[in-house]
């Protein structure tokens, strides 16, 4: 079969073109010190070396391990599902607290209560809202020195101390406010209680309840690496509406206690932002 001489040019032209448009795409890249695929970031411990007493909360049972089914719908295989009792006692309240970490993979769909629990058969009973979770800052440094790239803000600091060398060190804590995306639910087969599940996310040492904003801040372009960690608390609690403020208050104290211990795990975003980049 034989191509119009004018055809065979116009296609020798398209060619060409798409040959010189891929050729200064990666030029532009390049020169604009922009990271299209991420280096992963590897955590500086495991998660299950976050103590098993925090505050007045201590762990009861055995740290769960999902199947090879679950893991894989998760997304990653570095994750931690504990309970924590408040002073070790059930009777007094039990909150699951399940934290996962993803780093090194494109682009990827956090998984969340809303989806997850709606699909297990769980009806919801209210919307997903943003819930400001009160901590404790006293005992933190405000005024780093440290300051957070994307926003300017200077990261928190808090002294953590090692459980076996009792090293105590200084720990930056990721900025933001600190805010979960909450849900309540109910499964039908127990109407006197509601399932009360909320979540953050800290990426690249910035904190959000968004799962859509968390992608936003782990595939920054100008990024060289990224990471992003998913904080979720949920408990069983009586039905009313005394289930979300009690769920708050048991949130508000794990979440003082957590935070600074696991920072201490996560990669520190400020020495990462601070390494040299691909043009320097």
């Amino acid at each position: 079969m034989r191509f119009n001489p004018t055809i065979r040019v116009a296609f020798i032209a398209l060619v060409a073109l798409l040959l010189l448009s891929a050729v200064g795409f990666r030029a532009g890249v390049s020169r604009l010190n922009l990271y299209l695929r991420k280096e992963p970031v590897a955590l500086r411990e495991a998660l299950d070396t976050i103590p098993t007493k925090l505050g007045r909360w201590k762990r009861i049972g055995v740290d769960s391990r999902l199947g090879e089914a679950m893991t894989e719908s998760l997304g990653t295989k570095l994750y931690l599902d504990r309970q924590y009792a408040l002073n070790g006692d059930p009777s007094k309240g039990v909150v699951l607290v399940h934290i996962a970490y993803y780093t090194g993979m494109v682009d990827a769909v956090p998984h969340v209560p809303e989806r997850c629990w709606g699909a297990a058969g769980l009806a919801m009973v209210s919307q997903p809202q943003n819930v400001i979770i009160p901590v404790d800052r006293s005992q933190w440094g405000l005024t780093s020195g440290a300051k957070n790239q994307a926003t300017g803000e200077s990261y928190p600091v808090a002294r953590v101390t090692d459980s076996v060398t009792r090293v105590e060190e200084k720990v930056l804590l990721p900025v933001g406010e600190t805010t979960m995306s909450v849900t309540v639910f109910q499964d039908e087969k127990t109407p006197t209680t509601r399932l009360v599940g909320g979540y953050l996310f800290i990426a690249n040492g910035r904190m959000t309840p968004s799962p859509y904003v968390v992608r936003t801040y782990a595939f920054d372009l100008s990024s060289r690496s990224a990471y992003y960690c998913k904080v979720q608390f949920s408990a069983v609690l009586p039905s009313g509406d005394r289930a979300l403020e009690l769920w708050t208050e048991f949130a508000s104290e794990l979440l003082t206690e957590l935070l600074p211990p696991l920072m201490r795990r996560l990669p520190d975003w400020s020495t990462i932002e601070s390494a040299p980049t691909k043009d320097t």
